[in-house]
């Protein structure tokens, strides 16, 4: 079911609280995928079987060198949790701390929320940015769509959102940043 009961809006005050629940479990959701990009490092790989073989030849003990190698996984995942978790408090101390006072009241800023059934279930930034040569460019920011409403072509209009947006405010571009984790994004 594409995009069927939903809209693209400008935020308001009132959806505050949902704006930041569904952008924190947006970004909280990258856990697993930064956690497997990790294992995809050819360092974290050597550092792991570094772990296995020296436990092994220490102790002698297959049992021990596996868990070895789980430990270092377990801490790869709460490292990988805290990123993401520390991401969001960072976030929620800068701009998205008053949303409305930092994207809605400063020239070239913007930003926009998708409702479904009068639930935010998405949302996206726009700001500024002063390229290289002077350049006019606007940063696609805070984009994130929940799980259950993804695949409907939500993050797609939320998207053009900041195109048009660009288009009409005089921007040359649009530049999206993101993560190893952010597959989705890129």
């Amino acid at each position: 079911e594409i995009m069927t009961d939903c809209r693209i809006r400008l935020y308001q005050e009132s959806d505050y609280g949902m704006v930041r629940e569904v952008y924190a479990q947006c970004v909280k959701d990258l856990t697993p995928d930064g956690f497997y990009q990790a294992l995809r490092f050819s360092h974290i790989r050597l550092f792991m079987l570094a772990i296995f073989l020296l436990s092994l030849l220490t102790t002698g003990s297959f049992l021990v060198s596996v868990l070895g190698i789980i430990l270092v996984m377990v801490v790869l995942w709460m490292c990988s949790r805290e990123f993401f978790h520390s991401y969001v408090h960072v976030t929620f101390s800068n701009d998205m701390l008053d949303i409305g006072k930092y994207y809605l009241q400063r020239e070239g800023y913007g930003f926009w929320v998708a409702e479904c059934g009068g639930k935010v279930v998405g949302t996206v930034a726009a700001a500024p940015l002063t390229h290289v040569g002077g350049k006019k460019h606007v940063e696609l920011r805070r984009m994130a769509v929940i799980k259950s409403h993804r695949g409907r072509g939500i993050a797609k209009a939320l998207c053009k959102t900041i195109i048009d947006f660009a288009r009409k405010k005089g921007f040359q571009a649009v530049i999206l940043e993101t993560s190893i984790a952010q597959v989705g994004g890129q």
